[in-house]
């Protein structure tokens, strides 16, 4: 009896081992209101965070994210963001809320996502991850009527180039890559819980919602204004001094003057 469960069990783990491919990223809607939240408040400048979910199969659930600080270009001692990630996770698990990371999230500038530091974190995520995907958002693109959200992992053949340290032109050309072939994108899903389904058909039968309500809550040129009243700011000491100089200069002159008619 306990040779039969010996053997079940491994025969159980090692079919485990055999993942199945990635077939659709499954994200929450509230996460990825989250996500749009963030990048367009910190637009234009980049930003990212971590996905955290649940890996069920061929589906990979994202079901709640969170941002990462930004450093700020005055500091002089960058914040050790492990240590940060470590905490806040334990924070979300305090409070039962799901805490396994499955990847992370940026933002990109008129697509600009396709760099050799994507392809490092994505490297450094598979060392202790099976599977993990990054989410890329275009503010840019989708201030034009388009949701530019995709969710992207490393292609295995060019993974198993890399690992071997096989990352050359000629190895590409051999295995018959380009650069379309590095990155794989994923098919994404949008979930939503059966309450806010049922809320948001709610408010569609009372008060039916207009594109002129939508337009009243977007504030796209909310951080364009804030980074120019942060640079109108730092001008405000240098405008004081040269209104110092430019009076002390008029003091002289009239005294001048006035020695002058003497």
């Amino acid at each position: 009896m306990a040779n039969t469960m010996a053997r079940s069990f491994l025969q159980v783990a090692a079919t485990e081992e055999v993942a199945s491919p990635l077939r659709v990223v499954q994200i929450e809607g509230l996460v990825i209101l989250k996500i749009i939240k963030h990048c367009k408040e910190f637009s234009p400048a980049l930003v990212t965070g971590q996905l955290l979910g649940l890996d069920v199969g061929s589906v990979l659930e994202v079901t709640n994210c969170f941002p990462f600080p930004i450093r700020e270009e005055d500091e002089e001692i960058e914040a050790d963001g492990a240590n940060y990630q470590l905490e806040m996770m334990r924070c979300l698990r305090e409070v039962n809320v799901d805490n396994n990371t499955v990847g992370w999230y940026q933002s990109t500038l008129l697509g600009s996502f396709q760099t050799v530091e994507l392809i490092e974190t994505f490297m450094n995520y598979q060392e202790n991850i099976r599977r993990c995907v990054c989410i890329i958002y275009d503010p840019s693109r989708s201030n034009q009527g388009v949701l530019a959200l995709k969710a992207l992992k490393l292609s295995d053949s060019f993974m198993e180039l890399y690992r071997n340290n096989n990352f050359t032109g000629e190895k590409l050309r051999e295995k018959n890559l380009s650069w379309v072939d590095i990155f794989e994108e994923i098919p994404i899903k949008v979930s939503n819980s059966a309450l806010i389904s049922a809320f948001m058909t709610e408010l569609e039968a009372d008060t039916p919602v207009t594109q002129c309500d939508y337009d009243r809550l977007q504030l796209s040129t909310n951080p364009y204004m804030e980074r120019n009243l942060e640079f109108l700011i730092e001008c405000m000491d240098d405008l004081s001094m040269e209104q110092h100089k430019v009076s002390v200069s008029f003091l002289r002159v009239k005294l001048l003057l006035i020695i002058h008619i003497d």
